[in-house]
């Protein structure tokens, strides 16, 4: 599964409308746990429903972002607003998906594809979650370490690659400068549930190589010192101000996953000079 299908358009758009509606349906489910899992509700009954009225939700009215749109973002049962999240959620999922395809298949590393679509499924929660209640809950983040080891075990078997010395290496990158901050500051200037997500994203980018990882992990904080300026200047937050720093490790993961090895070479070409 290192292959690609440049050569054949119709597979390539067959897959984009594949891997599109998987994640729109994905990003439906993705909102149940944003709105349970903080709360230690299930994820799986009662079945979905507004949260004003408790009127379950009609087939009908439970189609990804078509279903808000068509009523306006209101419940049909109460007339009650419904958050733009719940669209904005499932646009984001689909968009994960089909961006991780399309990096997989231009890197030819389609055997690591269901894993990232695990893990990219998994930080779009973890990101809202964050961003909302500060902090990343362990219901999500800890099944991830052995959904993990199956993910990159089944992509030794198809890829026929087994890079497990640099997955250490990922892992050792990430886990020691957040784990080190967040020791150094007393859990003050990084959240544990930071440090636990850490070798999870740390070794999957190692998986793909250690400049993944490290630019990963390099543009994780240089995003969040971007954004702390920005809300500094914009007088939205202070110097004591709490951000949620998963959202960037995440977004810097991703930068590693896409552009890492590119970024790293250029720099490295720039420190050897012309």
């Amino acid at each position: 599964m290192t292959g690609t299908l440049d050569g054949d358009p119709a597979l390539l758009v067959l897959l984009a409308v594949v891997l599109g509606g998987l994640g729109l349906a994905v990003g439906s489910f993705l909102n149940v746990v944003i709105y349970r899992v903080p709360d230690g509700e299930s994820v799986i009954r009662p079945a979905s429903a507004c949260p004003a009225c408790h009127t379950p939700i009609a087939a009908r009215d439970n189609i990804p972002i078509v279903s808000w749109l068509l009523l306006r973002g209101r419940c049909r049962a109460c007339g009650a607003r419904i958050s733009a999240r719940y669209a904005v959620v499932e646009a984001v999922t689909a968009v994960v998906w089909l961006g991780l395809g399309w990096w997989a298949l231009a890197a030819e590393q389609l055997s690591l594809l269901p894993w990232l679509l695990v893990l990219g499924s998994a930080c779009v929660a973890l990101t809202f979650i964050d961003l909302e209640h500060h902090r990343l809950p362990d219901a999500i983040v800890f099944p991830l370490y052995p959904v993990g080891v199956l993910g990159l075990a089944l992509a030794g078997i198809l890829g026929g690659a087994w890079p497990l010395a640099d997955a250490g290496i990922g892992i050792a990158i990430w886990l020691v400068v957040i784990g080190g901050l967040w020791l150094i500051s007393g859990g003050r200037g990084m959240g544990f549930g930071d440090v636990k997500l850490a070798p999870i994203l740390g070794a999957t980018l190692g998986w793909v190589g250690v400049a993944a990882a490290a630019v990963g992990l390099f543009a994780a904080f240089a995003l969040a010192a971007v954004v702390g300026i920005v809300l500094m200047a914009a007088r939205r937050a202070g110097r004591r101000s709490h951000i949620p720093f998963g959202p960037f490790l995440v977004v810097g993961a991703a930068v590693g996953l896409v552009a890492g090895q590119a970024i790293w070479e250029a720099y490295t070409q720039a420190l050897s000079g012309p």
